[in-house]
Formats: structure tokens, C-alpha cells, sequence
């Protein structure tokens, strides 16, 4: 943690918080680190959300952090109206993140965590009328189950959350935020990471292929997306747990200390 940005309350957060607490903070902080050594960010307008187990909470970054210097004591937890409950850094909040994090975390119960991005390729695909084109193996791990959200302005008012939920709807693990940007819902910080690692790949192919004219784009058949959504769905599907491990040990080696 830099110098300049020093807890203020003198008891640790992991001496404040239970065991379960503690491993959602650290799956979190990583998930940031991760964004950062991916180039998720947007200076420090983006945010990445995980429900505090057995609670309504939830955890967000504190307003003003680079991606690179979060850390699992320094995250923000609020609860279901906003409320901050723990605020280590005493650096509050982004509204946006509430508006938007506090919706999904409402309307979907079993989403544990919200990974929100507004990367160069998310945002160029968020503004195509087509939407995510079904061109790409990375796209079918998410085409079948995303959903469209129309711009409203930045979202700071919880007028909002209504429509948002809405447009979501009950199943969806992605949603694309026309001419804003990407949102990842997983029930683990590792099913968020990766349906938004998949998501945001399947964006950077879309708008490479779109270069050379839509003309020359080849849609796959019908067949061959059910085909390849039933594979990426299928039941222990080894992706769905070696992911994460892997790239903790990444960032391990990297000296990051996402853990502190």
C-alpha cells in the first residue's frame, strides 16, 4: 500500500472481519489487480463488487484508488441502501458504483459478485447496433445469456435501478450497457472474472473482424453456437476451477500483494 494512504482506524481489517469476509476480500482485491494487469481500467471510474457472505453488504473499491493499489483491507463494505459500514481509507465510494452494483446485488440474489468495465473494445461493441455478433469461440461463452441496457446518462440516479434490473432480467451473466460499457455477474469473484475475461476478448475480436468490413465477417451457424454454449456450460468443465488458482499464482510471482 503507498505511503500516503494509511488505514485510519489502528485495528488491522482482518482482525475486524470474519474468516469468510477476509477470503471474499482478497478474491476481490485480486480481481482488481487482475483488471490492471489486463487493462480493464478506466483511470478510477470503474468498479468490481462482492457480496459480504451471509449478508446484504457488499464490497467496493474506495473512490480515488488506481486498480493496481487495491488491496483486500483497503476495500469499502456498504450496505444494501448505500450505507457505508467500513471504510478503511476513508476515501468513500463512487455513486455510479452503487447505482449500478446495488441493483444487480437486489434483483439477483445468488450473484455474489458484479465486475463492471468500460474497456476501449467493451464500450466500441456497446455502441453497435448488432450487438455481440456470434463470430468468435469467446463469445459463445456468454451470447446465449446477455442482455441489453439503453443509456440513460452516468448512471448516479436510483431511478435507474428499476429498468436496469429489468433489462437484466433473472438469468443473465453478462449485460451490455449500450454506449457505456460491460457488466460480468458470476455467484464467485472467478465465474465474474472470467465470463468478463471472455466477454471483453469476444469484444476485441468483434470490432478486429469489423475492421476489414462487415461484409467480409463470418457469422457461425445456429448449430455450432448451441454446440459451443453446451460445451463451455457442461458440468466440471476444467475451466470452471483451474482458472483461478492459475492466475492467483500469476500474480503471486508478480509480487503483487493484493493480499494484504
Amino acid at each position: 500500500m503507498s505511503a500516503v494512504l494509511k488505514p485510519k482506524n489502528s485495528k488491522p481489517v482482518r482482525e475486524r472481519v470474519g474468516r469468510e469476509e477476509w477470503q471474499t476480500r482478497v478474491d476481490l482485491a485480486a480481481a482488481y489487480q487482475l483488471a490492471a494487469l489486463y487493462k480493464w481500467t478506466d483511470l478510477i471510474y470503474t468498479h468490481f463488487s462482492a457480496r459480504v457472505p451471509g449478508s446484504e453488504d457488499f464490497l467496493i473499491n474506495a473512490y480515488g484508488l488506481m486498480f493496481d493499489e487495491i488491496t483486500a483491507s483497503n476495500l469499502v463494505r456498504i450496505d444494501a441502501k448505500g450505507q457505508v459500514i467500513d471504510d478503511p481509507l476513508e476515501l468513500g465510494y463512487n455513486e455510479a458504483g452503487f447505482v449500478i452494483h446495488g441493483c444487480v446485488h437486489a434483483a439477483r440474489p445468488e450473484v455474489n459478485c458484479v465486475i463492471h468495465t468500460h474497456t476501449r473494445a467493451g464500450v466500441a461493441v456497446s455502441a453497435m447496433k448488432c450487438g455481440l455478433l456470434p463470430i468468435s469461440q469467446h463469445a459463445m461463452r456468454v451470447q446465449a445469456e446477455i442482455t441489453y441496457h439503453d443509456y440513460e446518462g452516468i448512471a448516479l440516479y436510483k431511478e435507474e435501478q428499476a429498468r436496469m434490473a429489468r433489462d437484466l432480467g433473472k438469468s443473465a451473466k453478462a449485460m451490455i450497457l449500450r454506449n457505456h460499457g460491460l457488466l460480468a455477474l458470476g455467484e464467485t469473484v472467478r465465474e465474474a472474472f472470467e465470463i468478463m475475461y471472455y466477454l471483453d476478448c469476444a469484444c476485441q475480436i468483434q470490432i478486429d473482424a469489423c475492421a476489414g468490413g462487415m461484409h467480409n465477417v463470418q457469422l457461425m451457424s445456429e448449430q455450432a453456437a448451441r454446440t459451443s454454449d453446451e460445451q463451455f456450460h457442461r458440468v466440471n468443465r476444467p475451466g470452471g476451477y483451474k482458472d483461478w488458482p492459475a492466475l492467483l499464482r500469476m500474480l503471486d510471482r508478480k509480487g503483487i500483494d493484493y493480499r494484504n
